[in-house]
């Protein structure tokens, strides 16, 4: 009889400890699924992103997302258009981002630091690449990669006889600009609208009055128009009989933007 209740007791016994691992193994297994749904959310913090598989891996990289973060509030800021303006000795003026700021060799604003000046150039060195800058020219595009054209802004400087001039493309093809505010259209010599490969004897033909008289002018429309990292579409041309030295930037393009004026500085920023 004794030995039938220590047999009874012994699996009793056993069954019982099954019971309790069972009990700890459904346990263990619920709380994986619950740190598997946690570790399944992706916690983002701005440009970092990081897919967290395991509270345990919470726990191991938390330092490191910190350093991490430490060091993306602490990084530099880098320009991302400069141009230049003037220059007097070893010193010259610079448009960064649309600010006017006066360096020296050797001396550094916004992740641009100025190489050298050679009377109207400079050359200057961002991110360890070097950029030459011509005076008066377009603001020249500092990011990593080169643009599409969907640039929202473009900044010029007045040159010395108050005249905004800029470098810049009709359809592709390099020309000069001169911003004139009473211009209808942008406007462009025979020669030049030739030299970009135009067809402007098939636009619309026009009279135009002239201090010389009545001139026959055509219009066309030119498939894109850039400056700097900023480029629109469809816009009206006029092509003229007089030699022009530089192609008008009229209020056909200029109409496209917002347009500031501060000092020296002049700011076009894209409405459409």
């Amino acid at each position: 009889m004794r030995r039938c209740r220590s047999r009874t007791s012994v699996i009793e016994s056993v069954s019982g400890n099954r019971g309790a691992l069972n009990s700890r193994a459904n346990s263990r297994t619920a709380e994986a699924q619950r740190t598997q749904r946690v570790a399944e959310k992706i916690f983002s913090f701005g440009s970092l992103c990081v897919t967290l598989r395991s509270l345990r891996s919470l726990r191991l990289c938390g330092g490191g997302l910190a350093l991490a973060l430490t060091f993306m509030a602490h990084a530099p800021a880098f320009a991302q258009s400069v141009s230049m303006n003037g220059s007097l000795g070893d010193k010259a003026l610079l448009v960064i981002d649309g600010a006017a700021l006066t360096l020296a060799v050797g001396a550094s604003a916004k992740g641009v630091r100025l190489v050298s000046v050679a009377g109207s150039s400079a050359v200057v060195e961002v991110k360890g690449q070097r950029v030459a800058l011509a005076m008066g020219g377009a603001q020249v595009n500092l990011g990593a990669a080169s643009s599409a054209g969907a640039g929202s802004q473009i900044v010029l400087s007045a040159s010395s006889g108050g005249h905004f001039v800029s470098s810049g493309a009709i359809n592709g093809r390099a020309v000069r600009f001169l911003v004139d505010t009473g211009a209808t259209t942008v406007a462009m010599s025979q020669s030049e609208a030739q030299n970009l490969g135009i067809d402007f004897r098939g636009g619309q033909q026009g009279m135009a009055n002239t201090a010389n008289g009545p001139v026959r002018v055509y219009r066309v429309m030119l498939a894109s128009v850039r400056i700097g990292d900023v480029q629109v579409y469809n816009v009206e041309a006029t092509v003229v009989p007089m030699t022009m030295e530089f192609v008008l930037l009229g209020n056909s393009y200029l109409t496209r933007f917002q347009m500031k004026r501060e000092n020296d500085i002049l700011t076009l920023s894209k409405r459409f």
